[in-house]
């Protein structure tokens, strides 16, 4: 199977023709991990440059959950609790690579802080004390965690 032919189904199986290649969104999550006094934010290595929520691209077959633990883990050096799905964040412009559909999920972090994998550097911070630039919706995701719209 190739990506220009994918699986039949329905009446195109039927009828033995194939589905023409749909693009969609790709699927991805953001993690609001408290840790200390504060949550976990990460120094991006790669662009677009600034603080973001640690989080990443869903592998095919992977569970939203599973994918979210191992980018907490691969960005922070933190194994994370998942406490709560926060909310799903789907403004075509929220990433200006592509189209992304971002679940964001709240944990609880344990562990040795430590930036790796695409972050520079990972660090702890207050509401009052956020670093800037943050990019993607994440100043966003952040005001409604701290508003508790969520």
């Amino acid at each position: 199977m190739t990506a220009c032919n994918p699986p039949l189904g329905g009446k195109e199986a039927a009828q033995g023709q194939s589905q023409p290649v749909k693009r969609g969104p790709a699927s991805t999550v953001d993690i609001i991990i408290e840790f200390g006094e504060g949550i976990v934010l990460v120094e991006r290595k790669f662009p677009p440059h600034g603080w973001a929520l640690p989080g990443g691209f869903v592998d095919y077959g992977e569970a939203l959950e599973d994918a979210a633990r191992r980018e907490a883990r691969e960005e922070t050096g933190l194994d994370v609790e998942l406490v709560r799905q926060m909310h799903t964040y789907s403004d075509p412009g929220r990433d200006p690579r592509q189209h992304t559909i971002s679940t964001v999920f709240v944990a609880k972090g344990k562990g040795a802080l430590l930036g790796a994998d695409d972050a520079l550097r990972a660090a702890v911070f207050r509401r009052e004390g956020l670093p800037s630039p943050i990019v993607f919706d994440h100043t966003d995701i952040l005001k409604d965690y701290f508003n508790g719209r969520y």
